[in-house]
């Protein structure tokens, strides 16, 4: 019952979460157009202070929209403030940071592999202290002179993030790496409101309030202000992609998953650049054209190797072993014997019992035992896969299957045959390898998968 509910509580979230990101980022999309759009207006609206303007048509009517420099001549009754979109953004998708990866924290957030976190606090904790380690490094930059010049700013806050990229793959599972990039990507934006862009326009507002022209001061800011919301436009695109990211393992499950964030960040950075430079009437076409030739390249750099199917009707045959007999059996011979003793069918130990109730001398002889390639790989995606992936999960955490997949049959895997291969074949399942899937049961499920 508390994974069900867990799953409600997460659906409301995710679903406020994407929401108010639509709103935020829409907002951004359409501000950053409305300010590169507008036009050198004429003199008798520079007279009066405003900087530029724009005509536009939507919805059956025309809109004229001008942009005072810094102040108007009195303020509105009726002033809009943006601001709770970025904020509701970002307190639902720490919620779901929190549903998602620290309350099932084993699973998704932990890789045994990389690190051995003692408890799932010293990962919960580990995470916190990363995402909000990396926006108060952001934060002493975007203050600083470094912060001033437009192209120094953005090398440094590129390599920093090439570094988190790094940092993020080393210490977490691989799915929570591309959520943690997104996550301080939307932490740096939420701050960039909240530090930068809502103080300016609250001492724009006091000033016209009290009659009083804006300062250098208030100027400043106004222009820092414009600047946190350029990146933050330029940041939208990388974090969506983060945000989609964990309905595809074969990008967070690639060897060099991190290299491929990397990657999709700067396509993504330059398509937003296209756009950007279109709304100044600056159309660039090689903004579009190297997006498009770098995701070819990531397409042919990322293809799975080859794979060499087994046949799906292939027979395995095993032994089991005489009482005195101390020749181990195979990997296989136990694969096989383990999925026949499963289904009850096997007679050595009966014949063990029943010799020695008789009293009677008899060697007991191995008994060939056969099962299917099917039951032997059934038997290995029972142990591993099924205890999620059922339509009754047994594994804690999971109210239903991930995803609605159900994998407890050979049809159930040649219905999901691609899905399997990709999530099997790049480590991305089982989550957290939960269940100890070996390289070889690896191996083999992929070979088996393949053929069906």
């Amino acid at each position: 019952m508390g994974a069900y509910l867990l799953d409600w509580v997460a659906l409301f979230f995710r679903w406020f979460h994407v929401i108010a990101g639509i709103a935020w980022i829409g907002a951004s999309f359409y501000f950053v157009w409305l300010d590169l759009s507008l036009r050198k207006p004429p003199q008798w609206k520079a007279d009066k202070g405003i900087s530029g303007d724009l005509w536009a048509v939507h919805g059956g009517g025309f809109y004229e929209i001008a942009k005072y420099k810094l102040e108007p001549e009195e303020m509105p009754k009726t002033l809009h403030w943006f601001k709770w979109e970025a904020y509701t953004t970002w307190l639902t998708g720490m919620a779901m940071l929190a549903i998602v990866y620290y309350a099932n924290a084993t699973a998704y957030l932990i890789d045994p592999s990389k690190v051995a976190f003692g408890s799932s606090i010293g990962a919960i904790s580990t995470s916190l202290l990363f995402l909000f380690g990396s926006y108060f490094i952001y934060e002493v930059i975007v203050r600083s002179h470094l912060g001033k010049n437009s192209f120094i700013f953005s090398t440094i806050i590129f390599i920093l993030l090439v570094i988190a990229c790094w940092g993020s793959y080393q210490l977490f599972s691989d799915r929570a790496s591309f959520i943690h990039i997104g996550a301080i990507l939307g932490t740096v934006m939420a701050g960039n409101v909240f530090f930068g862009i809502m103080p300016a326009q609250r001492a724009l507002v006091d000033c016209v309030r009290r009659g009083e022209k804006p300062g250098k001061e208030v100027a400043d800011l106004a222009l820092q202000a414009k600047n946190r919301s350029l990146m933050n436009n330029y940041f939208t695109l990388p974090l969506i992609f983060t945000m989609i990211s964990n309905h595809y393992p074969m990008m967070y499950s690639h060897a060099h998953g991190w290299l491929v964030l990397v990657y999709v960040g700067i396509i993504t950075a330059i398509v937003r650049h296209y756009f950007n430079q279109k709304h100044l009437d600056n159309h660039k076409p090689r903004y579009l054209v190297i997006p498009a030739v770098l995701t070819v390249l990531l397409i042919i750099w990322m293809r799975p190797a080859p794979i060499e199917p087994l046949p799906a009707a292939s027979s395995s045959v095993a032994t089991a072993p005489a009482a005195n007999d101390s020749t181990p059996p195979t990997a296989g011979d136990d694969l096989a014997i383990n999925a026949v003793n499963s289904d009850g069918s096997s007679n050595a130990s009966s014949n063990a019992s029943s010799d020695v109730k008789s009293n009677e001398n008899v060697t007991a002889e191995a008994i060939p035992v056969t099962a299917s390639a099917d039951d032997a790989i059934m038997n290995v995606v029972h142990t591993r896969c099924s205890t999620c992936h059922a339509a009754q999960p047994t594994q804690q955490g999971f109210a239903a299957p991930p995803a609605g997949i159900i994998i407890q049959t050979p049809s159930d895997m040649k219905i999901h045959k691609d899905k399997i291969i990709t999530a099997v074949q790049t480590g991305y399942m089982p989550l957290g390898n939960l269940t100890q899937l070996t390289d070889a049961e690896r191996q083999q499920i992929v070979a088996y998968t393949s053929g069906l």
